[in-house]
């Protein structure tokens, strides 16, 4: 893998506190993943799963051609495919559980799947797992109906496209964590393909990092507004976890740090790496968890405790979605494949491919990370420990101002403490690993400590 030096601004800190310019690396290997990914690819694949006809998820399981059986047989062939060429590190599967009736979208128990493609870190000692999806189940606007024609070509054929060119693509190549790959079933029926991989993941104990649901991400225009806007793309996350802890929720009231849980710090980073490594990107970070009083496959996983995010387009067009294909009063309904827009969705990728490399190449996360309370003092020490068996290059110590929803400066430092001539009072602060190539991990947020 090739690297290059780019100027970035950032400060280094010494031991005098005497702040100067440095030279961080930004890598040119993934600068060359993110090239790869392709409109062309993204388009013949949204334009593939348009032609099973409908695949909402209690649709036929048995023709070759049409329905969800169909749809799943075909995106595990293509994960299959990915992992001859890349040769056999990708692991295709099914992820495969029985939904029980549920009375309202379910009529009786069914054998749903999920498809996933694994791709194992190559670092033993590194457990982190990362997980990105998009759902391949489609509806039209009766939510029951498992015959009518639903494309389902923007939501979500574009996030599950995308999944699959991502998987294409890194699976070549090799990461220092897991990436796991996921076209997930029956989300418009009550999130139930994501419910089930997240008891997986918790049950078989996973360290879930960072969970990405791609969820209609193919549409630039809005027609009630009138706004195309192709540079846009929104992140929402939560701030407040609902496993925290009564003593989590008094260190968060005392600290005022509800805008630091892990699902805030993983949209942080999505924007930060995203802008950093895509052209006229603009990351809106949205302070909920999903759009209003709405949910999508992340939220199981932030239910289970896990930091999920999800990525949307800026624009939702409501002609299209949820919408059974017709003509009406002169307007086209339906989530057709020809409203979408491929070069957003390829934008969109290479945000998602970014971030998830430059984590999965990353250190650990630094341990034990503590502000020191001991003293009161307008200066803030902070100290904290490297991660168990491995010696990052260094540390970003990170800071922002208390009302600024992104982190404005970041000091470089070798060692495992430092003091810095900013108030605790005043800023808030963390402290993620970085690698001689400039990969950082996550940002760690500080506990007190005496």
């Amino acid at each position: 893998m090739k690297k290059s030096v780019v100027v970035l601004t950032f400060m280094v800190l010494t031991r005098v506190l005497q702040a100067q310019p440095v030279l961080i690396r930004q890598d040119l290997f993934i600068k060359d993943l993110i090239e790869q990914v392709s409109d062309k690819n993204i388009e013949a694949n949204v334009r593939k799963l348009v032609t099973f006809q409908t695949r909402h998820s209690l649709s036929d399981t048995l023709s070759a051609t049409t329905g969800i059986g169909a749809a799943r047989n075909w995106i595990r062939s293509e994960m299959v495919r990915y992992s001859r060429e890349s040769g056999g590190r990708l692991k295709a599967e099914f992820d495969v559980f029985v939904q029980p009736a549920d009375g309202r979208r379910v009529a009786a128990p069914t054998v749903m799947k999920n498809v996933l493609g694994i791709l194992p870190g190559v670092d033993p000692q590194d457990d982190r797992v990362f997980i990105v999806s998009g759902h391949y189940d489609s509806r039209a606007s009766d939510a029951n109906d498992s015959k009518i024609f639903a494309p389902g070509a923007n939501d979500d054929a574009s996030g599950t496209s995308a999944v699959m060119e991502m998987a294409r693509i890194m699976s070549k190549y090799k990461f220092n964590s897991t990436i796991i790959f996921v076209a997930m079933v029956a989300e418009e029926q009550g999130l139930f393909g994501a419910v089930n991989l997240a008891k997986r993941a918790k049950e078989s104990k996973w360290n879930v990092a960072g969970m990405i649901t791609n969820d209609i991400i193919g549409n630039t225009y809005g027609t009630e507004t009138g706004i195309k806007d192709n540079n846009s793309v929104r992140i929402f996350s939560e701030g407040v976890s609902v496993v925290e802890t009564p003593a989590g929720a008094a260190t968060r009231t005392s600290t005022g740090s509800e805008n630091d849980g892990r699902a805030r710090q993983f949209a942080r980073y999505i924007k930060e790496v995203g802008e950093r490594y895509v052209d006229q990107l603009n990351v809106k970070l949205i302070y909920r968890r999903d759009r209003y009083l709405r949910g999508g496959d992340h939220t199981p996983f932030s239910q289970a405790g896990f930091p999920g995010v999800r990525i949307t387009e800026m624009n939702e067009n409501f002609e299209r979605q949820h919408q059974t294909v017709r003509k009406e009063n002169g307007i086209d309904y339906g989530d057709l494949p020809d409203f979408v827009d491929y070069q957003y969705t390829q934008k969109v990728t290479k945000m998602n491919l970014a971030t998830l490399a430059n984590l999965a190449l990353s250190p650990r996360e630094p341990e034990n990370v503590a502000v020191l309370t001991s003293q009161l003092t307008n200066k803030t020490v902070l100290k904290w420990e490297k991660p168990q068996g491995e010696v990052p290059a260094g540390y970003f110590i990170v800071m922002r101002e208390t009302s600024s929803p992104v982190w404005e400066k970041k000091f470089f430092v070798t060692d495992t403490t430092a003091e810095l001539n900013y108030s605790k009072d005043n800023y808030f602060f963390g402290v993620q690993s970085v690698d001689a190539e400039g990969h950082e991990s996550l940002v760690i947020i500080p506990k007190a400590a005496r």
